[in-house]
């Protein structure tokens, strides 16, 4: 059924309604996957069930090197060191609407859904993206860079990661690195970039993609007070819990309900690789 043109099938709870319904609320669900840069770069190698309530990433030790025999002689190899970190789905967030008769008969009911639930997928987007970049800086640590120009604070940070030396990272590959810069960093980069006469450089394009060879990003969801964040892909896990309101007769009224249920969390996986560069 391509459209629900009666009033009566959502009053009646009928099929099609919540299949139109599910199809509609299954569009935000596979945008958002698409469009939000959290949903890019966030750890998706968890384990459990998010319906029990938590989730759960593992960081593995390094492995290290033995002299040859020493397993052989100890009759038994060096154990394998995890660091789990749970997350738990502990943000509970709803947008449930009531639509009157009138308007449903105004707008027809298709068209109503399709414009409401596209509205209420943006406000999902702008909740994810902000609880992401918010744990990103609490979870993280402020970079302190001496470099003058916006191309030299990002190259400093960029190998502040890159550096990386722990029990679980010796050194980050460069392509394993994201920046999220504010739309003013990020054009202060694009400006430089512009005024650089290099053969390799389209000025013409919106997007630099990368910057010595790290993914790039502009967001507007960012922290306050912050000028770019920079972190390993995968440092930070959002497990997220959609549950569908079918549309619904309100007692003793004329209108209907429908919406969607969000459960989420937000957790640092591997805060040692997250950090900022706050504004000046």
């Amino acid at each position: 059924m391509a459209r629900i043109d009666s009033l009566s099938i959502v009053l009646q709870s009928d099929s099609s309604a919540k299949d139109k319904l599910a199809e509609e609320y299954g569009k935000v669900i596979e945008n958002l996957q698409k469009s939000t840069i959290s949903e890019i770069i966030k750890n998706t190698d968890l384990s459990g069930d998010p319906t029990s309530g938590t989730v759960e990433a593992k960081r593995f030790a390094n492995a290290t090197a033995a002299d040859y025999g020493t397993a052989r002689g100890n009759a038994y190899g060096n154990k394998i060191s995890a660091l789990p970190v749970v997350v738990p789905l502990n943000v509970n967030k709803e947008f449930i609407e009531e639509v009157e008769e009138k308007d449903l008969r105004t707008y027809g009911v298709a068209g109503l859904i399709e414009r409401r639930v596209a509205n209420q997928g943006n406000a999902m987007k702008r909740l994810l993206e902000r609880a992401f970049f918010t744990e990103a800086k609490t979870a993280g640590s402020a970079l302190t860079v001496s470099g003058s120009t916006a191309m030299e604070k990002l190259e400093e940070a960029i190998q502040a990661i890159e550096t990386t030396n722990n029990d679980f990272v010796d050194g980050v590959e460069r392509d394993l690195i994201v920046v999220v810069a504010t739309p003013a960093f990020y054009g202060q980069v694009r400006n430089a970039l512009d005024t650089t006469a290099q053969s390799n450089i389209k000025t013409n394009i919106a997007e630099y993609g990368q910057f010595h060879g790290v993914d790039v990003y502009s967001s507007v969801y960012l922290p306050s007070g912050v000028d770019f964040i920079i972190m390993v892909k995968g440092a930070i896990a959002q497990p997220v819990l959609p549950s569908i309101y079918n549309p619904t007769k309100i007692e003793l009224s004329d209108a209907t309900g429908f919406g969607i249920f969000l459960y989420f969390g937000t957790k640092a996986v591997m805060p040692d690789l997250i950090k900022y560069v706050a504004s000046i």
